[in-house]
């Protein structure tokens, strides 16, 4: 069960888009920076060839400081190339199935929205953790939000740990802090110029 005095920690999300050969010296600079429990390769590319390049990479980076790292949905490709696990984006359907596929040991965890059903059915097969979003405010998708009720509500009642995500700025981490076990940042902090000091600024929100 969650301790909500416990400071979250960052579940950082690669761009949707990379340049294999400049990102992983950016990530490693935020890496340096900051703790990050784990990183997720969450690209939009379905190009094989592609992925895998990046899969290599961000997975150097990423083991020599002692951070997993993860792969949005291609499960040969996490096996392949030798990352910690996938994260779902389909809710709880696959889980059962990528569990047995990747074993006991891989993190497996999956995006549920706003749904506190899809979120307990996940975690009651087997996930790792459940990621809601958009934990901001946003006009993108159907404009539905995981509200703090949601966050609060599974901190004191599910052991699973929760992600929140999606549209995060200072007041939106400053507000979720108290209820979340992970905070996932991607674009929050790849479209600024100096990644590792617009993390910090949002880190540096969880204690105001």
């Amino acid at each position: 069960m969650s301790d909500s005095h416990e400071k979250p920690q960052i579940y950082l999300v690669s761009p949707a888009t990379i340049d294999v050969q400049t990102f992983p010296d950016r990530l490693a600079a935020v890496l340096d920076a900051h703790e990050i429990a784990c990183v997720r390769l969450a690209l939009a590319s379905r190009d094989e060839d592609e992925l895998g390049r990046a899969a290599d990479a961000c997975r150097e980076v990423c083991h020599a400081r002692d951070v997993a790292i993860v792969i949005d949905t291609h499960v040969a490709l996490a096996e392949r190339h030798g990352l910690d696990g996938v994260h779902l984006t389909d809710g709880a359907r696959s889980i059962r199935k990528v569990r047995k596929t990747l074993g006991d040991d891989a993190i497996i965890g999956c995006f549920c929205g706003a749904s506190r059903h899809d979120g307990m059915t996940a975690g009651e097969i087997g996930a790792d953790y459940v990621a809601f979003g958009p934990a901001g405010a946003t006009d993108l998708g159907d404009g539905t939000q995981a509200e703090k009720e949601l966050f609060a509500w599974w901190s004191q009642m599910i052991e699973v740990p929760v992600v929140a995500e999606g549209a995060l700025d200072t007041e939106t981490v400053r507000n979720l802090a108290p209820v979340t076990d992970f905070f996932a940042i991607g674009d929050e902090i790849w479209r600024e110029e100096d990644a590792a000091k617009a993390l910090g600024d949002l880190i540096a929100a969880m204690d105001a």
